[in-house]
């Protein structure tokens, strides 16, 4: 049984047009004892959005001056509209209020913007995981995606196992960092982009076709991003339907000509993203892969958890 803990909402990206998931998610939480703050984020809309730009940043940066810290800031879903705020995020509050903190901030998709600019100005580790709407409020929790993210925000050491196709075998130790690879590529050339040394990038995205998912990690070659990571490890890549015209070239081609261009391994098959099972991982916390005979191995330590 998970302790009751204080969860506050933020919504820096799109409206969350399923309403009824979300209500959903906050009465399963609420049933475990977990008080809701900050609600009316859920239903505030401007536009595509989940209220207007001041709106979504007010969600951000009053973080940096609240007198009680929530136990967990998660986003109520992803879209589109972090990188709208980047610019005006109060990066030196949120570092003076939140660096060393048991405080779990958490969310994927294009939250993955906010999250590697924190990790950027301030240092903060924040968790690529499970949102509200999208997996507290699916019609079927999952119970893989709920167990694993208890773990990841309560355990100073969290390992994950789980059987890859990779031909890859080794051990490789790092900067653990990443998420959705659009909104990764998205960054280059900002002042929002972490410059990883030794880093495990873990990627993961929805709704794109193998050759776009090459062209971005083209695009991370180019920019000299690939030649400072230790490994690559994939989530996810969902939504996406190969024709005739694909003739073979799919995913495992992709990942096979990074292994062969880049001299990256590639690990595979992670339950990470936007399908319902996802694990939760701590980006910037300090990592250590291995794989042998398929069998991988992923521990993370250094992370913030909650008393």
């Amino acid at each position: 049984m998970v302790a009751p803990r204080s969860i506050r909402l933020i919504a820096p990206s799109g409206y969350c047009h399923n309403q009824d998931a979300a209500q959903r998610a906050v009465t399963r939480l609420q049933a475990e004892g977990h008080h809701i703050d900050n609600q009316i984020a859920i239903a505030r809309r401007f536009q595509r959005f989940a209220g207007s730009d001041q709106q979504r940043l007010d969600d951000v940066n009053q973080l940096a001056s609240l007198s009680t810290l929530p136990d967990i800031v998660l986003a109520v879903r992803g879209g589109y509209g972090a990188s709208r705020l980047l610019d005006n995020v109060d990066y030196v509050g949120l570092q003076r209020q939140l660096l060393n903190q048991p405080v779990a901030l958490c969310g994927h998709s294009d939250f993955t913007a906010l999250q590697l600019a924190l990790l950027t100005q301030t240092g903060l580790i924040t968790f690529s995981g499970p949102m509200l709407a999208g997996n507290f409020g699916a019609e079927t929790l999952s119970d893989f995606t709920v167990s694993h993210f208890w773990q990841a925000l309560t355990s100073p050491t969290v390992e994950l196992h789980w059987r890859s196709s990779s031909p890859d075998e080794g051990h490789w130790q790092g900067t653990l960092w990443g998420g959705n690879l659009a909104m990764i590529c998205s960054l280059i050339g900002t002042p929002w982009l972490p410059q990883i040394e030794d880093g495990i990038l873990v990627i993961e995205d929805v709704n794109e076709h193998p050759f776009r998912i090459e062209r971005m990690l083209i695009q991370l070659h180019q920019s000299g991003i690939l030649a400072r990571q230790k490994a690559i490890v994939t989530g996810s890549f969902t939504s996406t339907t190969l024709s005739d015209y694909d003739n073979g070239f799919d995913f495992e081609s992709v990942w096979q000509r990074v292994r062969d261009e880049y001299q990256l391994p590639v690990i595979s098959d992670l339950a990470f993203g936007h399908g319902a099972d996802t694990v939760t991982l701590p980006l910037g916390a300090s990592a250590s892969l291995q794989i042998q005979h398929g069998e991988a191995q992923f521990a993370f330590t250094g992370h913030p958890t909650l008393r």
